[in-house]
């Protein structure tokens, strides 16, 4: 049975299977990617610019089919399905409009006679290993700038996510990329692996769990292929000071339950000073409550199902760990399919599980702390370290704070802020690398030095 399937979280309905590549239909894509290489990579850049700009609009043309595509394949509400295309498109169009400066050549100032520059360019194919929950978004941040600086693209995207991966693929094609530029690859993990061996492909990008990274970055440590990684994390959202709570506290619920609490950067646990504590936690479970779960086509939905009932039934058994091991559920933990309640918990200590895991779903977890050293503590207690949140009334305690916390980002009194071009990465476990910006143009090129007496 192919692992490539559509089935509806919100209903378990199976809606369409399809069949993984041969090995001959393998190496037809990597001969693909390395012939479209050699003339893409000298396209001239205001032609791939061009290229890459029609890539965007094609988003925004197909909007809503390409959101309906995701509703049905992994759960998004609609109104998030039809913002998670509109991002895509603005990614994508940041690289066309960023062109130059990603690919012109940098002049170093040297201490002898004559010059010298740093010039980049493309490294050749390209592995993108994508995740399920952010079908688009995930793709541009690795297609478009890595397609800019001219190298191309072969794409495995999540087996649950074959029709979006397919219309991709149909979007790159008609936006007049050269056959082989960008190959959706519908392959197993082995087939994956003898990918990143190939001594034609240069390198591999993956956004997924630490599992998933671990052992991409093995094979490619065993082939000295260049490695991004984009994994888990449990990002800390530091409560220190606020003249406004309802605020802060929506806030918080925002950034907890994006994506039905299905993303990497969400929020995940709330650091809160005493003084604050009470109060917030009330709020912030009545808000939590009260979000909508239902049909990912209603309107007024905030929470979908969960990516499928697998993953709903294992965040049911991490809160049921938790509360085993003395958590308190303040509200929430009950499952049905594969919707999941808006749940908090609280009391978790460092000997716990729950401690340093991820919820991957819509439940908080609120700690109580006496200060600004304790909260930091707190916020720099697992091995995570991709995004956090500061909030906080002195600006001198931001910088302060933003300086000591162990993370690839520090967002201080925003959430849901990401815009194509700030860099978004992390460290510990969360992952190395960067995508975004003009940091993401950077991971997969040679900087090459040109120095003339």
């Amino acid at each position: 049975m192919s692992e490539y399937a559509v089935v509806n979280p919100a209903t378990g309905e199976k809606l369409a299977e399809y069949d993984t590549l041969t090995d001959a239909g393998v190496e037809g894509a990597i001969a693909a990617a390395t012939d479209a290489y050699r003339s893409w990579s000298r396209t001239p850049v205001d032609e791939r610019a061009a290229a890459i700009r029609r890539v965007a609009e094609l988003h925004r043309e197909r909007r809503e089919h390409l959101a309906a595509l995701i509703v049905r394949e992994m759960g998004k509400p609609l109104e998030a399905a039809l913002g998670e295309v509109d991002f895509a498109a603005d990614i994508t169009e940041f690289y066309a409009d960023h062109i130059d400066r990603i690919t012109g050549d940098q002049p170093l100032d040297i201490l002898g006679e004559g010059t010298a520059v740093i010039r980049r360019s493309a490294l050749g194919p390209l592995l993108g290993i994508m995740p399920w929950n952010f079908p688009y978004y995930q793709v541009a941040r690795f297609a478009a700038p890595n397609l800019a600086v001219g190298n191309t693209v072969l794409l495995k995207h999540a087996p649950q996510c074959p029709e979006s991966a397919e219309a991709l693929q149909l979007i790159y094609r008609d936006a007049g990329l050269p056959e082989g530029a960008y190959v959706n690859v519908r392959i197993t993990n082995d087939q994956a692996a003898a990918i990143i061996a190939d001594r034609r492909v240069q390198g591999v990008s993956v956004t997924g769990s630490e599992r998933a990274g671990a052992a991409v970055a093995e094979v490619a440590g065993r082939h000295l292929k260049k490695v991004a990684l984009e994994l888990g994390g449990s990002d800390p959202f530091l409560l220190l000071s606020t003249d406004d709570l309802d605020a802060a506290v929506q806030s918080a619920v925002d950034a907890r339950l994006d994506n039905t609490g299905q993303s990497c950067n969400a929020a995940k646990r709330f650091i809160v000073v005493d003084e604050l504590y009470d109060a917030f936690l009330e709020r912030f479970t009545a808000r939590m409550s009260a979000a909508t779960v239902g049909d990912p086509l209603a309107e007024d939905t905030v929470l979908g199902p969960l990516s499928s009932e697998a993953a709903a039934e294992r965040l049911a058994e991490q809160v049921e760990r938790a509360v085993a091991q003395g958590a308190k559920l303040v509200t929430g933990g009950t499952r049905d399919g594969a919707f999941f309640a808006p749940t908090v918990l609280t009391g978790v200590t460092s000997d716990m599980d729950a401690y340093g895991e991820e919820f991957f779903g819509p439940v908080g977890v609120v700690y109580r702390v006496s200060g600004e050293d304790e909260a930091i503590a707190v916020a720099n207690g697992t091995g995570f370290g991709l995004g956090s949140y500061v909030f906080t009334t002195d600006p001198e305690q931001a910088e302060r704070v933003a300086d000591r916390i162990e993370a690839g980002m520090v967002y201080v009194n925003v959430v849901l802020a990401d815009s194509p071009e700030l860099p978004f990465g992390g460290v510990k476990r969360s992952g190395t690398g960067r995508e975004l910006g003009l940091l993401g143009a950077d991971e997969f090129v040679n900087k090459k030095l040109i120095r003339i007496a």
